[in-house]
């Protein structure tokens, strides 16, 4: 491990593969990563020294978040098995088996308690985190299961498939309470607005689509993108919605009426990944130019661009202080950026 200061960040090297993901802890004071070269590793967030490499799994490895209370680490991989982390120790506390093909998809309930994994077995599987126990296999959609999204009240499970629907699952009994239909194509991405009330999708078929959580009805079909939308999220501040598309833009509409409200211009490759700042006063997008743009969520404006990465970026994070942003690259590398 080789840690580098350069262009304004600190540069995490020691990942021998392309790095799919970085996440930061519920404090900010930890940074996961999750690399082809089947590991994971934890980060020091203030000096970017390496604290832990987590190793165990026998192929790619694509996310590896930190439980709410921030004491578990939860890595999703290509080797079919789920693994639970003392995020303290570094240690493997649960194998989770079950799944038949790649695991790529993984989220914490609210509360920490249920860990909801997404497989190219068509299958979303429910965990008890302090056992490892399997508590529901969902079954329903026909094509792989590409992410999952908790509602803020933990109760609701969305899921996006390559099937072109969103299923929600009540989590207490594994039912399948709504599919969302209407997407022609996969659907790449799903979120939850602040509020529990509306699911925003994204898919390969050029749109988002906003949806009421009590009826399943589709409210508003955002049109304008020109290509597959790979990523969506909700303001926290704000009734909006920002989306990434392969067309090189992001674009925030009006939750509400569905009107785009602007659209983000200067990436000159694809925009994988669109979060926004824990105030939303900023917001992020990462491409496969190489580049991470901040943006003023309010104007629009780019206030600056991250450059440095040697490839693609296929992960960005802002800390929950709104202190620092981490990204992880194709390049081998994650970075660690003062704001």
């Amino acid at each position: 491990m080789s840690l580098i200061e350069t262009a304004g960040a600190r540069v995490l090297a020691g990942h021998t593969g392309a790095v799919n993901s970085a996440a930061f802890s519920p404090d900010g004071a930890w940074i996961s990563t999750a690399s082809e070269d089947k590991t994971a590793r934890v980060w020091n967030a203030a000096t970017g020294e390496l604290r832990h490499t987590l190793s165990g799994h026998t192929d790619a490895v694509f996310a590896a978040p930190f439980s709410p209370d921030g004491s578990k680490i939860a890595t999703v991989s290509a080797d079919l098995t789920p693994r639970l982390w003392d995020a303290r120790t570094g240690t493997c506390t649960n194998e989770l088996t079950g799944h038949t093909i790649a695991v790529f998809g993984v989220a914490f309930s609210p509360n920490g308690r249920t860990l909801a994994t997404t497989s190219y077995d068509e299958t979303v599987r429910l965990w008890e985190t302090a056992t490892g126990r399997c508590l529901q296999v969902l079954e329903g959609h026909s094509d792989i299961v590409y992410s999952a999204a908790f509602s803020p009240d933990g109760k609701l499970l969305a899921t996006a498939s390559g099937d072109g629907t969103t299923r929600l699952w009540n989590i207490a009994t594994g039912a399948c309470v709504r599919v969302l239909n209407g997407h022609t194509g996969i659907v790449s991405a799903v979120a939850f607005s602040p509020d529990g009330a509306l699911i925003a999708t994204a898919s390969f078929d050029g749109t988002a689509r906003l949806w009421e959580v009590g009826t399943g009805n589709c409210l508003r079909i955002l049109n304008g993108h020109s290509d597959t939308v790979w990523s969506v999220a909700f303001s926290p501040a704000e009734r909006v919605v920002a989306t990434a598309s392969e067309d090189a833009t992001a674009r925030i509409w009006d939750a509400a009426s569905g009107a785009l409200v602007r659209t983000l211009e200067g990436h000159t490759d694809s925009a994988f990944v669109v979060v926004y700042s824990p105030d939303g006063k900023l917001m992020a997008t990462a491409s496969s130019d190489a580049t991470v743009r901040m943006w003023e969520s309010g104007s629009g404006r780019c206030v600056r661009t991250l450059e440095g990465h040697s490839g693609a970026v296929s992960s960005v994070a802002f800390s929950p202080t709104d202190r620092q942003l981490a990204t992880a690259s194709a390049d081998e590398t994650a970075r660690i950026w003062a704001l």
